[in-house]
């Protein structure tokens, strides 16, 4: 009866005649997206062309280089997540 293709065909033209009226609005805010978006990435270059000029960034010894992680020369911490002490070994 009918194929795939003509389905996919006659579903678009009934989301196109639905949606009629907000196609033009989407339109205007896709190309306002796009301009956003184009002024953004041309202030980012100018930006990063600029901070070229300046001198390196300043590293400093003995943190790590992953947010979160302890550096290697720190103490561990005995206590488990929720605070409490591990079980001590009787004997």
């Amino acid at each position: 009866m009918f194929g795939l293709s003509e389905l996919a065909i006659i579903l678009i033209v009934v989301i196109a005649v639905l949606a009629a009226k907000k196609l033009p609005d989407l339109a205007r805010s896709a190309g306002k997206s796009a301009r956003i978006l184009k002024t953004e990435a041309r202030a980012m270059k100018e930006e990063r062309g600029a901070a070229g000029e300046q001198a390196a960034p300043h590293v400093i010894q003995g943190e790590s280089g992953t947010p979160g992680t302890p550096p290697a020369d720190a103490p561990r911490s005995t206590t488990r997540p929720g605070g409490e002490e591990p079980p001590r070994a009787q004997g």
